[in-house]
């Protein structure tokens, strides 16, 4: 049987130094352990580590080209933040956009009842700023149900 969970989840990483400076304008805190060549934020109930993106490729075992000096593009794959309260995601969207993040959705009311909205880093690694009314958090502030 596989474990289920998702205990680390690692961006690829084109400009590893200034992405890790976007994420510590957010005001997120990185590991003692980290460097402007591998760096990990600790958030609820997953590790959020940046890598350079060909050192990436590499690790796992791909033959893949990176972007050449074109802006990064979406990679089918969002993370999402979920907050506590629906005026938490204006909050939010506000302060991705102070820290240099491209907003690309504003925050509205979700069909399914909730507040949504989506970011992009600098490196188009796109983000969900969500309040969901039946989302259940544990003493750490990690999602456990909704």
């Amino acid at each position: 049987m596989i474990p289920q969970r998702v205990t680390l989840v690692t961006l690829g990483a084109i400009d590893l130094p200034s992405l890790r400076a976007f994420y510590k304008r957010l005001g997120w805190e990185d590991t003692p352990a980290s460097t402007d060549e591998y760096c990990v934020f600790t958030t609820a109930g997953v590790l959020l580590s940046l890598f350079p993106y060909h050192e990436l490729v590499k690790d796992a075992g791909l033959d893949v080209q990176a972007e050449s000096g074109a802006k990064p593009s979406f990679r089918g794959i969002s993370l999402a933040i979920n907050v506590e309260e629906p005026e938490m995601v204006d909050d939010v969207i506000k302060k991705a956009r102070e820290a240099g993040a491209e907003i690309l959705r504003e925050p509205e009311e979700a069909f399914w009842g909730g507040r949504t909205a989506y970011f992009a880093d600098p490196e188009y690694h796109v983000w969900e700023i969500a309040w969901n009314p039946s989302a259940v958090f544990d003493e750490t502030g990690a999602m456990i149900s909704f």
